[in-house]
């Protein structure tokens, strides 16, 4: 350790013990502001400002004056854009500070979803095998009642035989997305945004990028049932989960609904993940 912050500690151990607990502060932030940004967009636009910002120093450094002037002139006009560019990851780390769950570890979740996950496996499982599309959305803290107002209203039981009879082709309320809150299934045929997130597999289509799209912009969660495969998949915070068996899918499903530690979550997905590859 250097001989200076030795001095320091016991000079003025109260100034080193604040110091440190600055510096500790500032850390978490960047960790959080991490984990908030971590497989969204804003992780190549991040790559991208800390390379521009590499090219920058090495200009000053080489002395490249017209380089630098124009190093200069991007970086004011990208400090004016960067609201508009990472306004969805400002808006997530804005919502969950008002929720209090952005230095928080934990999700506020149902208290008791076992039967409606019960429901929801057996709905997605029939789809499944009969290859049939779906687009199933669970709200949880973050209001989506822009999107809920887009649908036909329903208020019903949370119910595997309705949900399958919901997605059937050519029914009027087959296309579009059915959002359950409160346990309930409160409307049918809801539009949804659409992820253009690049890193997103081509092969996938307007389902799952809605899928995908509602979790980028609140804390819901999205089932998704594909036509053409029968797969399952599941998003939540902007990240899809593709290929889920039921017990992979209840787990998840489970783990999210309920009052659990998140980071037990983070480590059950990592270790599912590494277990599929």
């Amino acid at each position: 350790m250097d001989i200076g912050v030795l001095s320091e500690f016991f000079t003025d151990p109260v100034k080193f013990f604040l110091s440190l607990v600055d510096i500790l502060i500032v850390s978490y932030l960047f960790y959080r502001i991490l984990l908030l940004i971590k497989g969204t967009r804003a992780e190549q636009l991040l790559k991208g400002l800390l390379l521009l910002l590499i090219f920058s120093i090495g200009a000053r450094y080489l002395h490249l004056e017209v380089v630098g002037w124009l190093m200069e002139k991007i970086w004011t006009m990208i400090f004016i854009a960067l609201p508009v560019v990472f306004q969805p990851e400002l808006r997530r780390g804005l919502e969950q500070l008002g929720r209090g769950s952005f230095f928080s570890t934990s999700l506020a979740r149902w208290a008791e979803p076992g039967m409606v996950v019960d429901e929801l496996l057996e709905a997605v499982s029939i789809l499944s095998r009969s290859q049939i599309g779906a687009l199933i959305v669970i709200e949880r803290e973050t209001g989506i009642e822009d999107f809920i107002e887009s649908g036909i209203p329903l208020d019903a039981v949370v119910s595997s035989q309705l949900l399958v009879n919901l997605f059937i082709p050519r029914s009027p309320l087959h296309d579009g997305a059915v959002i359950i809150r409160n346990g309930r299934i409160t409307r049918a045929a809801c539009v949804l945004p659409l992820s253009d997130t690049p890193t997103l597999d081509k092969e996938l289509g307007t389902r799952h990028r809605a899928g995908l799209g509602i979790t980028e912009v609140s804390d819901a969660l999205a089932l998704v049932v594909s036509e053409e495969t029968g797969s399952i998949s599941l998003a939540w915070e902007g990240r899809l989960f593709r290929y889920l068996d039921d017990k992979s899918l209840r787990e998840m499903l489970v783990q999210q609904l309920s009052r659990k530690d998140r980071r037990a979550d983070v480590f059950r997905v990592l270790r599912w993940s590494s277990e599929r590859q």
